[in-house]
């Protein structure tokens, strides 16, 4: 039977990044635009913030002049200055480098025409923020630098020919100052980089495992029903033609086969409902335990109702097995024996049970030769064999007997620990 892991029925909860409790506005620095669960983040242009830092501007601005009496007044080109350095910062989301340069250059020009120093520099650090929070550095760190670089010329040489007239050379310190807030404005955008790029990698990584998580779901699902419908199909196939034969010779052994095909059918679609129930309501409580070795006497009746005579031995001191590996032996013989019905020519077959300290190790012989496919099989449910003892870290041989036959050794480690296994609803 062929496996299509289908779709799971439920949504995994995942828990919430620490950056989705935050205000959008804070998102938007951290996560970087667009990088939210909204996609029209980068259409839109953050026109509230730049307002309101306008305002500010404009207003400390004026509250600024009042205290600085040296300097030239703010006349409407200096107001335009201020407005011109905050409305670059519009495009900030999509064009960083030109929102950075932008409030560089017209602080540049507002501080060269001797206007009053004041919160033009807080436009100038928000552009900075954009730009390297966007991964645009070197801007970033050429524009404050020309910025920095001007305010010296300005300060030391060239005020001589500039306004305000009768201006003196602004001291040292003051540009010592001046440099350690733009290193402290780049300082703390790069923080917010690194820190951006943190919290995208820890997504990337928690995107990685609910991924994982959900494939590993769905193998185990298909794994399940490959195993379950696989072997009782088998056996109500040998039924029906062994109805369909003896249907006008033998009316009462047809009888009999259609009884053994109900009886295979109504098992196959509980624990087909088991499955799909897990998917519908994964929350709800189990009410019977997952099958395992106890249920060995129900496989070889039904191998027998299919014409396949199988005989079991036990060696060792058997003892409970932990559930994961209990339901792993269960399943191995069961898609054993469901092998030598289908692609054996052979009409017995031997189970061998070896219990060894930390170790279960399961045999099953059939004599061969093969029938109408390859012995043994050859699609998914060898896969599906070894995936299950894969899981518990053992190891799973099948192919030819020397001497003829098939042979399937599986070795189940008992120290590990193992996965728990689903319990099934009847």
């Amino acid at each position: 039977m062929e496996e299509q892991p289908g779709r799971l029925g439920h949504r995994e909860s995942r828990p919430r990044a620490r950056h989705e409790s935050l205000p959008p506005w804070v998102r938007t620095w951290v996560q970087g635009p667009g990088g939210g669960a909204d996609p029209g983040a980068r259409s839109r242009l953050p026109w509230p913030s730049t307002l309101v830092l306008t305002a500010f501007v404009l207003g400390g601005s004026t509250f600024a002049a009042h205290n600085q009496g040296g300097r030239a007044s703010l006349d409407l080109f200096a107001r335009l200055l201020l407005v011109a350095s905050c409305a670059v910062l519009l495009p900030r989301h999509r064009r960083p480098v030109l929102a950075v340069f932008g409030s560089a250059g017209a602080a540049m020009v507002y501080l060269g025409a001797g206007y009053p120093y004041g919160p033009i520099f807080l436009a100038v650090a928000v552009g900075c923020f954009a730009a390297i929070v966007a991964g645009h550095r070197r801007a970033a760190w050429a524009a404050v630098g020309m910025l920095w670089l001007g305010h010296v010329l300005v300060a030391h040489w060239l005020y001589r020919w500039l306004p305000p007239s009768g201006d003196r050379p602004a001291p040292w310190g003051q540009e010592l100052a001046v440099a350690a807030w733009v290193l402290a404005i780049v300082a703390i955008a790069e923080l917010i980089r690194v820190r951006r790029e943190q919290w995208a990698r820890a997504g990337a990584e928690r995107a990685a495992a609910d991924r994982r998580r959900a494939d590993e779901e769905r193998l185990r699902i298909a794994r399940e029903l490959h195993d379950v419908l696989a072997h009782s199909i088998s056996v109500i196939n040998v039924q029906a033609g062994v109805g369909l034969a003896l249907l006008d010779s033998d009316p009462e052994q047809a009888r009999t086969a259609l009884s053994t095909i109900k009886s295979a059918s109504k098992e196959a679609l509980g624990e087909v409902r088991q499955v799909l129930d897990t998917l519908r309501a994964p929350g709800d409580a189990p009410r019977s335990p997952a099958p395992g070795l106890d249920r060995l006497p129900e496989l070889v009746e039904q191998a027998a109702t299919a014409g396949l005579t199988v005989e079991t031995t036990t060696t060792g001191e058997p003892r409970p097995l932990p559930p994961g590996a209990d339901l792993a032996a269960f399943r191995i013989v069961q898609e054993a024996l469901t092998n030598v019905v289908r692609h054996s020519g052979s009409r017995t077959a031997r189970v061998a049970l070896d219990h060894a300290p930390g170790l279960l190790e399961l045999r099953v012989d059939d004599d061969g030769p093969a029938g109408a496919g390859d012995a043994g099989g050859s699609g998914n449910g060898l896969i599906g064999m070894r995936e299950r003892a894969a899981a518990l870290g053992g190891t799973i041989e099948a192919g030819p007997r020397p001497d003829g036959g098939f042979r399937v050794v599986a070795r189940l480690p008992l120290t590990r620990t193992a996965p728990a296994a689903p319990r099934e609803t009847p």
